[in-house]
């Protein structure tokens, strides 16, 4: 019975979501952005020299895996998705410019991993920005209509010359 009550629920959701959730805008950017993430997380899981093999899983789990799955929720398109992708841009964006820092300070090595970092936290601005923009506009809902123009004046008997 708790089966069949659990379904009933996630079919009443799905049902429900319909209607509550607004479409979000800046859909195919943001899935874009977290694209190219993926591709310079995959590559930046590379350089990353890790300790442990628990290390690199960590780093191939928050660098690949978290992007995938917030495409996957904003291609269905939940706004909430959009403020999780402003969050997770903000974060990316401060490990970046940390590891710059370090570059640039010369305690960290330079190259690739200089040029993958500054990639990845122009794409983390990016993602910042559109997804800002994309929870803004649909928490705003709808605009007004636009006001139509007035019609022009009906041809009538007291009207005529």
């Amino acid at each position: 019975m708790a089966l069949a009550e659990f379904f009933s629920i996630l079919l009443l959701l799905c049902t429900v979501d319909v209607g509550i959730i607004l479409s979000m805008r800046h859909t195919w950017t943001l899935l874009g952005l977290l694209a190219g993430l993926c591709l310079i997380g995959a590559y930046t899981t590379q350089l990353i020299p890790a300790v442990t093999e628990a290390g690199r899983i960590g780093w191939m789990v928050y660098l690949i895996a978290f992007p995938i799955a917030l495409a996957s929720r904003v291609w269905i398109g939940w706004t909430w998705t959009a403020m999780a992708c402003v969050i997770y841009g903000t974060v990316g964006l401060a490990l970046d410019l940390a590891t710059v820092t370090s570059i640039l300070s010369g305690q960290g090595e330079t190259g690739a991993l200089f040029l993958f970092s500054a990639m990845s936290g122009t794409v983390n601005f990016l993602l910042i920005l559109f997804g800002g923009r994309a929870f803004l506009q649909s928490s705003l809902g709808a605009a007004l209509p636009e006001s139509r123009p007035p019609s022009p004046p009906s041809p009538s008997s007291s009207a005529r010359p």
